[in-house]
């Protein structure tokens, strides 16, 4: 019974943390989708020219993917940096005053609907097994085994965006002329209701307002960035 508290914390810390990863890869790849399809749709509002199409096309990839990773690098840093000072400090009032941390992991514990008995008794076994753990996921909310890597976030975004912008890319550079333009349509909005219905998903959420709300922002993009195209096609910029 003692066990059970932080057994059950890690666990649930362990699949929250693979659903947030899972649900970022998600927003990644619509990211990469929308941007990219904003791009070329609103290129091929100006020229045919399948050239043209596909440097836009790899330019908007590469810079849209770098900067997803430079941006979740720099995020992930920051909160694996503040989680590390969250230990260390942790681990100083461990160090420096025992007993007021055992009296407060006891009432954390007490929080969570055990009796002031069991949670002493919980306190005393968890702080005799491993302290710092203990109330590093009691109190911080944080396993110390698991701190998010920062490279491994910033690959997942830049392969995220990738993958979701290599759709846009092809379906608007392989179709004959007459026919990329819609196919790219048809293709983006089909991706994107799909990656609407997964986030909400994995979020519990109704899925018909999320793959609504996602495909008609894809729509919009896609239509101002046409109709500007068009407009400085027409100009001859």
């Amino acid at each position: 019974m003692t066990d059970a508290p932080a057994h059950t914390e890690a666990h649930g810390g362990g699949l929250g943390a693979r659903l947030n990863w899972l649900r970022a890869a998600v927003l990644g790849a619509n990211d990469g989708i929308v941007s990219t399809a904003g791009l070329v749709v609103g290129v091929a509002g100006a020229t045919q020219s399948q050239a043209a199409l596909l440097t836009a096309g790899l330019a908007g990839l590469l810079a849209g993917s770098m900067s997803m990773a430079a941006g979740e690098y720099v995020s992930v840093s920051t909160q694996r940096d503040s989680e590390q000072a969250a230990l260390a400090q942790e681990r100083r009032e461990l160090r420096e005053r025992p007993e007021a941390e055992l009296a407060e992991l006891t009432d954390l514990l007490a929080r969570r609907g055990l009796s002031a008995d069991i949670a002493r008794e919980a306190a005393e076994q968890l702080t005799e097994r491993d302290a710092l753990r203990a109330h590093a996921r009691v109190e911080l909310g944080i396993d110390p085994d698991s701190l998010t890597n920062p490279w491994h976030a910033a690959v997942a975004s830049f392969l995220a965006f990738t993958v979701g912008a290599l759709l846009p890319l092809f379906a608007i550079v392989l179709p004959p002329a007459d026919d990329r333009l819609w196919i790219t349509v048809l293709s983006v909005l089909a991706a994107l209701a799909l990656t609407g219905w997964t986030s909400a998903h994995l979020g519990a959420s109704p899925p018909a307002r999320a793959i609504l709300r996602n495909t008609a922002g894809g729509a919009l993009a896609m239509a101002v960035t046409y109709g500007a195209g068009s407009l400085l096609g027409a100009a001859g910029v």
